[in-house]
């Protein structure tokens, strides 16, 4: 059967599984719409958790960062892993303990204020919608390259499907669903990594394969990628850093406290009975994660180093990779890469007419490699790979089989829908939840409620399909951007609110709105306002990267501080919160017992 077929019949089931899961579970009740009833049980709430966390940025992009960046690329996999850590450990429990639908819930009830409450709304609308933007990207990837459509089709398709079963199913129906796309993207991501890792060392774990020597030498697998990528002028891969050491310690605390206070992911803390279901369910989601997130890093530097060897046989045979006959004849270039051209997502331009690719960095300062390149007749780089494809096509690169590259596919596209469908929940049970029913309308009817849910869902998948179109970068930089907007804004509120009893609501306020600000002024100077290209204003903050040459993805962080310092300054200067409040945050730091959810005000 060829690969198109396949891709179809393994795209088509696994979507027809997710749809058919979302009208089994269908939604009954607003318990059931926002808190799946409560009734989950904690190994199933571990997987649809890690579902909901694992994004198209940690299956579809985070290893091609990584492949990029090299080691630098190793500050996603700190910055994600110890947020869920932070996030299961500090937060889940006592949020748990707290009995309520929602982050801005949470944080209405505890800083005693609408006014906390809807600004809450607020960071969290900001935070989702930029998540979710990051979700069509890869979605767009996917699509394009499996089901031979643009990215923008792709999109489209996307927004259809996330909607279907988002609103038919509700929290009930996601969670299930969330449970049969962990399942497809965890095989997707490990099956084909386990083939390469056979090939390149003879070791089926790829985790230990990473560390192994290649088959059939004495050599590392890492030191001879190492010595391909400095030779063609790249950055050592071991050892490479992501600008800075100060903005890789700053991009990394970003993502941590980013995790911790991402709505969508402490929302799936109220899904289950009890509070130590909460814990117990926490650590079974850490032990689904870390699946992918150990072998990630062997994806990348194996994919880095299958590509290097695609286009020039020097580094798999040995020899000169600067000799004429080892870069591969551009009319012999292996099918995949043909259709992954037709995505634009892979670029090949014969800059010096000699028919055959050159792939290198001819930014290098190296005068070494650019005296060889120059010897060699070689004109400049002439391959672009884009990031987000690197997983996608990594068993096509290394030529393995139909439904191998089939299942990828709806791992990938598992894994973005998944996320989008649990943001869009965060989203409607904020609009509907806290701001009509809890400001607006407060005596609205179940039904009303329900029905404001599902048209929020609408409106916010149309807008982040939209943007979605022209992201602000790979889909993994665009969600740190959004990890950064949850970690100025919503992170440091729901710590004070935990773990200070005396921060009263004029001070969480004014750090969310302060921390919230700051963030977005930096991010949008370099991204343009909303993420619209052109809307750009570097020139008034003094050009790129100006605040000690912090990255906008990384800049969450400095946003924190901000939040952190303007509430504990407001604080001093207005009353303390009431006696009741004070008990109630004593109370709550104990993390035992099983109250219900329970969404009134």
């Amino acid at each position: 059967m060829d690969l198109q077929t396949t891709t179809y019949l393994v795209v088509g089931a696994s979507f027809a599984l997710y749809i058919g899961i979302a009208i089994w579970a269908r939604a009954g009740s607003t318990s059931e719409f926002y808190a799946a009833g409560g009734q989950v049980h904690p190994v199933m709430n571990g997987m649809a958790t890690a579902a909901d966390w694992m994004s198209a940025a940690s299956f579809i992009s985070m290893a091609g960062l990584i492949a990029n960046m090299g080691y630098g690329g190793g500050l996603f996999l700190m910055g994600w892993t110890g947020g869920y850590v932070l996030l299961a450990m500090l937060l889940a429990p006592y949020l748990r303990k707290f009995g309520k639908f929602t982050v801005p819930q949470f944080i209405g009830d505890r800083f005693y204020s609408k006014s906390a409450s809807t600004v809450a709304v607020v960071c969290l609308l900001t935070a989702s919608l930029t998540y979710i933007i990051g979700q069509m990207t890869g979605v767009g990837v996917a699509f394009s390259r499996f089901l031979n459509v643009s990215s923008d089709t792709g999109i489209y398709i996307g927004q259809a499907i996330v909607f279907l079963y988002a609103v038919f199913g509700g929290m009930k129906g996601i969670t299930y669903t969330q449970v049969a796309q962990y399942i497809v993207l965890i095989a997707a991501y490990i099956i084909p990594a386990v083939f390469i890792s056979l090939q390149l060392t003879g070791n089926p774990l790829p985790q230990l394969g990473l560390g192994s020597t290649m088959s059939g030498s004495d050599l590392a697998l890492l030191a001879r990628l190492d010595q391909v990528v400095t030779e063609l002028g790249f950055g050592k891969y071991t050892t490479t850093t992501a600008g800075s050491t100060l903005n890789m310690f700053v991009y990394t605390m970003s993502l941590m406290i980013g995790t911790a206070g991402l709505p969508h992911v402490i929302m799936r803390f109220f899904t289950v009975p009890k509070v130590a279901d909460a814990r117990s369910s926490a650590g079974w989601a850490l032990i689904f994660i870390a699946l992918l997130y150990t072998t990630a890093p062997a994806v990348a530097a194996m994919a880095k180093y299958n590509l290097h060897a695609t286009v020039n046989t020097a580094v798999a045979k040995g020899g000169d990779l600067y000799a004429a006959e080892n870069s591969i004849k551009a009319d012999e270039r292996p099918d995949w890469m043909k259709r992954w051209e037709k995505t634009g997502l892979l670029k090949f331009t014969d800059k010096n007419g000699d028919g055959r690719i050159q792939y290198y960095n001819d930014a290098t300062k190296n005068p070494e490699v650019k005296a060889k390149a120059e010897a060699a007749g070689w004109k400049g780089n002439e391959l672009t790979v884009n990031a987000d494809i690197i997983v996608l096509a990594n068993p096509e690169i290394a030529l393995l089989p139909n439904w191998v590259i089939a299942l990828v596919a709806a791992g990938g596209l598992a894994a973005a829908l998944s996320t989008a469908a649990g943001l869009l929940m965060a989203i409607s049970s904020a609009v509907s939840h806290d701001l009509v029913k809890g400001v607006f309308k407060p005596d609205i009817s179940e039904k009303g409620e329900l029905l404001a849910g599902k048209i929020s869902m609408a409106v916010a998948i149309v807008i982040s399909g939209y943007l979605g179109l022209n992201p602000p970068g790979f889909a993994a930089g665009t969600v740190a951007l959004a990890f950064g907007i949850a970690a100025s804004s919503l992170f440091p509120a729901i710590m004070m609110g935990i773990f200070s009893k005396k921060m009263n609501k004029e001070g969480a306020m004014a750090g969310m709105l302060a921390g919230l600000f700051v963030t977005l002024f930096y991010v949008f100077a370099h991204k343009g306002i909303f993420f619209i290209k052109g809307t750009e204003f570097l020139g008034l903050i003094g050009g790129p990267n100006p605040f000690f040459g912090i990255t906008p993805e990384a800049f969450g962080a400095i946003g924190a501080l901000v939040n952190f310092g303007v509430a504990f300054i407001v604080d001093k200067m207005t009353k303390e919160p009431p006696e009741h409040i004070q008990h109630m945050v004593e109370n709550v730091r104990i993390p035992r017992g099983a109250k219900a959810v329970d969404g009134a005000h």
